[in-house]
């Protein structure tokens, strides 16, 4: 979309049969559009571990972002702030804070690889892998939460660099496995949620 505003609407207007439940733009301004307790339809068709119907067991904030620029720092803030809340309004842990292309291989890539995670993973908003003793990388993506179908290595492994390695190019190396593995063995997608 054009503008943040733009995008809003576009999620507000009926033909879009699609929605979020929250909306911020590059100044920082956020606008909540759907109740954090009703379905948006900002996830569409993907997975996340055994959650196949992620609309409904979710909270989407869409970013006003191209994807091929930086995302601004009142932008960041207000998400941090936002995610705070959400967080502990509903006991949320940080190993399930995702990004739709963790969620849809290969059919969406955002927020994409200028999305700074790393930031949101030190104020305990995120994860961030350390290096583990590399294992198999598609086991363990499945153990970590990524669904992946026959033919999708390639969108496992693009996803996964943009979220955790990006500027990572070529084939799958032992420095993804080793990341991977780490994600897996602290964060399995059947880990129990915290307890509030």
């Amino acid at each position: 979309m054009t503008s943040a505003e733009a995008a809003r609407d576009w999620l507000c207007h009926t033909d879009a049969q699609v929605s979020a439940h929250y909306v911020i733009a590059e100044d920082g301004r956020c606008w909540q559009l759907v109740a954090e307790d009703q379905r948006a339809w900002h996830a569409g068709a993907g997975q996340w571990g055994a959650v196949a119907d992620v609309n409904s067991r979710s909270i989407g904030i869409e970013l006003a972002n191209t994807g091929s620029q930086p995302f601004s720092e009142p932008l960041m803030a207000a998400l941090e702030a936002l995610l705070q809340e959400i967080l502990k309004r509903w006991a949320i842990p940080p190993w399930r804070v995702i990004g739709h292309s963790d969620m849809a291989l290969g059919r969406k890539i955002d927020p994409g690889p200028r999305f700074d995670w790393r930031r949101l993973a030190r104020q305990g908003l995120a994860v961030w892998p350390a290096p583990a003793t590399a294992g198999d990388f598609l086991s363990d993506a499945r153990r970590f939460g990524y669904a992946l179908a026959a033919g999708q290595e390639d969108a496992l492994l693009a996803a996964f660099r943009a979220r955790f390695r990006p500027g990572a190019h070529g084939p799958q190396d032992a420095v993804d496995a080793a990341l991977m593995a780490d994600l897996a063995a602290r964060y399995p997608v059947d880990r129990p949620p915290l307890v509030a």
